[in-house]
């Protein structure tokens, strides 16, 4: 018989090694009631939209609770193609070059597993999100981070990217706009690292999750440019910018092949997305543009104010272009990125993210999401500007 403590010993070595998430491990240790103010997880304060809710509430009403095509709903695929034509300069035949998905998780997750063999290096811009890590070793591959820096405002740069690149390189993993730095790249940003990509005849998996939250510019997906269709993974969803975090939709595009071995695997573990939930989806595409616009400006009102206040008390923070995460530095004050957070959360009820969690590079920042009330921030930077008066600088 074995008792509780010996059945760990049937987990995989690979599942053992990994470690929790620690955005929620320390949320759940740490954020308990009271009148903290959390800037952690990444979910808009906003619900979803009424008419959207409506649409979901008729389908089951109408009794629409069957599965849909592996690949999800023909009229979803159908509406994310043209907007995906309209707004990003990205034609994808809906038929065999979109996959609709249990969120932009389960997109990730399918992408790298399609891509990777044992052995081979995921390049990974550093800070990232801390989803591609675990995933990547979790199908055998190897994480190579490519790190970036404030000075450079957190882009990717040719000159990291290339002395990263060895013969064992396969895929470039890129999320912009990019969690936990808000920074966005520009067609000059991606030219170089476009020459590089098909020099090192890369594949790429591109997070584009927070596409359509940009402040001032125009959203450039990697896939767009030159030579780059055909080896791209575009992976997005309806979580961040329509407010539909809970409904789990995501989709993914790109070159029929790669797609067609993204779908083998997607038919055998989750089947389809939840019906009723790409109903929603649909919904959100055709009619619920205009209310997406005017969450975008308030994050923007609130993205502002935020940094400003940051810059104000002493917490150094390069503008975010993009998602809704202000990244300041904490170097001034001459603690860790978690003993920083820690004590923020114990003395004046502000709950962050330490910066070290994102990888190479988070350490000496906290990622702060701004998608939460103007009330609540300007409470915030009242309280973490009397916090910072007590801080001694080294």
């Amino acid at each position: 018989m074995f008792s509780e403590g010996d059945t760990g010993s049937f987990l995989s070595s690979r599942v053992r090694d990994i470690r929790p998430s620690g955005i929620r491990a320390f949320f759940d240790l740490n954020v308990a009631g009271g009148d903290t103010i959390a800037l952690g997880v990444g979910e808009p304060d906003f619900v979803t939209p009424e008419r959207v809710r409506e649409a979901c509430i008729q389908a089951l009403r109408e009794g629409q609770t069957k599965y849909t095509s592996n690949a999800g709903l023909m009229e979803l695929r159908e509406e994310l193609s043209a907007y995906f034509a309209s707004s990003f300069a990205l034609p994808y035949d809906p038929e065999q070059e979109i996959i609709v998905t249990v969120g932009s998780s389960e997109a990730v997750d399918l992408a790298l597993r399609a891509v990777i063999n044992p052995g081979d290096e995921v390049l990974i811009p550093a800070p990232s999100y801390i989803a591609y890590e675990p995933i990547t070793h979790l199908h055998g591959g190897k994480i190579v981070e490519v790190v970036t820096t404030v000075e450079e405002q957190f882009k990717l740069t040719p000159q990291a990217l290339q002395a990263s690149i060895t013969p064992h390189s396969k895929a470039l993993m890129i999320n912009y706009p990019c969690n936990p730095t808000g920074t966005v790249m520009t067609e000059q940003d991606w030219l170089p690292i476009v020459e590089l990509i098909i020099k090192h005849n890369l594949v790429v998996i591109s997070d584009e999750v927070y596409a359509e939250l940009t402040y001032g510019r125009k959203h450039v997906s990697i896939a767009s440019l030159p030579g780059m269709k055909e080896r791209t993974i575009v992976i997005g969803g309806f979580s961040k910018a329509f407010a539909m975090t809970g409904w789990r939709v995501g989709y993914t595009c790109g070159p029929r092949e790669l797609i067609a071995g993204m779908l083998k695997i997607h038919q055998y573990t989750a089947m389809c997305a939840p019906t009723i939930a790409q109903i929603a989806a649909l919904e959100s595409l055709r009619h619920g543009l205009a209310a997406k616009n005017e969450m975008m400006a308030s994050y923007n009102e609130r993205r502002k104010l935020f940094v400003a206040g940051l810059n104000a008390i002493g917490l150094a923070c390069h503008e975010p272009e993009g998602a809704f995460y202000a990244f300041p530095s904490i170097a001034s004050t001459g603690m860790s990125s978690e003993q920083f957070a820690l004590r923020l959360l114990e003395e004046v009820k502000v709950a962050v993210v330490p910066g070290h969690v994102f990888g190479s590079g988070g350490e000496g920042f906290i990622r702060c999401s701004y998608a939460t009330s103007l009330v609540d921030l300007e409470k915030v930077l009242e309280r973490m500007g009397r916090f910072m008066q007590v801080m001694q600088p080294v």
